[in-house]
């Protein structure tokens, strides 16, 4: 059954975690206008968030939603600042509790993991195994159930104050991507199921921890139930690697049915099994056994940044420092594919 704790919401409003969460929050943003004003009385702004903690009338407040575009059409909702204070608060006394829970081949959002860890277990397993099979969820953020999800980390926090915060911050979200939910109804639903409260806002640190909660119940799965031996999951990418074809065939079904009891559903026309020569998608590259591409729509995406960027430099609405900052990042990260050429012809293609 594993761990379970309790007696322990004192530490999450306790003033030195308070001001720790807040250092975690403002972490290179120190300049926004939220955070400055925050920061500007922020003992009087801590101790009335401990205060209203401790004394269970702390309330969430509403979201800010916009749209990006790149990699992929997403809604991101930022919470209000003091809300991303307390959500680090939170986190830094039950996320170690949740952790020690979660797979090895688990590599979202934990510290020594990342893509990068996990495009390298990626191709250590397409180097030993025949076949893959690669998932995704659909619209799986907005598809996250509330009843499901408090269900699942009520097996391991069992203080109930800190289950009653947890409730607060899960509620706070309910509505906010309903606009990106395509209404999919499981067997034994109902028509009182559409009202289900479901999705978690991307952006918060508390919806990506959640998130990894949630799909480490298939994780459990895969490897308790299904003895998969070689397994990795990002998010909500995952993929199980075997050398037969037919039982990769009887886990996919497996898994479809698993999922069903978590409300969620992959992508079944991209979800098959295949040669590993063949390669697969996965975190942006296209990975075979002895070498990575980067997804075509990745490079295309930053070679149309990089332009914006090197436009905002060149009329001084940009540092040379901040400028080599994105170009550095990028190229670190597109880095862990063969990608020599294609980074030397992008970083170049704006020069005169």
């Amino acid at each position: 059954m594993g761990k379970a704790y309790n007696n322990f919401y004192p530490q999450i409003y306790d003033l030195m975690n308070l001001w720790l969460a807040f250092g975690k929050a403002s972490k290179g943003r120190r300049g926004h206008p939220s955070i400055v004003a925050f920061e500007y009385n922020l003992e009087k702004e801590l101790v009335q968030l401990r205060d209203e903690l401790r004394d269970e009338t702390y309330m969430p407040g509403g979201y800010r939603s916009f749209t990006v575009h790149e990699p992929k059409r997403r809604k991101i909702s930022a919470a209000p600042f003091r809300d991303r204070v307390v959500h680090h608060a939170l986190m830094n006394v039950v996320g170690p509790m949740l952790e020690r829970k979660f797979v090895f081949d688990s590599y979202a959002n934990q510290v020594g993991k990342g893509t990068h860890k996990a495009l390298d277990r990626c191709t250590y397993f397409m180097r030993r195994y025949e076949y893959v099979l690669p998932c995704d969820i659909k619209q799986f953020f907005p598809s996250i159930d509330h009843q499901i999800l408090k269900s699942v980390l009520a097996n391991t926090v069992k203080d109930a104050q800190a289950l009653q915060l947890i409730e607060r911050i899960i509620k706070s979200g309910e509505g906010v991507l309903n606009d990106e939910y395509d209404m999919t109804y499981f067997q034994g639903d109902d028509l009182f199921s559409k009202n289900r409260p479901r999705g978690l806002p991307i952006g918060n640190l508390t919806s990506q921890f959640w998130a990894n909660v949630y799909m480490n119940e298939l994780d459990q799965f895969v490897k308790q139930k299904l003895k998969v031996r070689a397994y990795l999951r990002y998010v909500d990418d995952f993929a199980l690697f075997s050398n037969d074809k037919k039982e990769l065939r009887e886990w996919r079904a497996a898994i479809i049915n698993f999922l069903a009891g978590l409300r969620l559903t992959i992508h079944e026309e991209s979800a098959h099994t295949r040669p590993v020569w063949k390669g697969i998608t996965f975190l942006g590259f296209i990975v075979f056994p002895d070498h990575r591409r980067l997804k075509p729509p990745k490079g295309y995406a930053f070679r149309r940044r990089w332009k914006h960027l090197y436009s905002m430099r060149k009329n001084g609405m940009m540092s040379s420092d901040d400028l080599k900052v994105h170009a550095v990042a990028w190229a670190n990260h597109a880095r862990y594919g063969d990608t020599w050429n294609l980074r030397r012809k992008i970083l170049n293609s704006v020069k005169s």
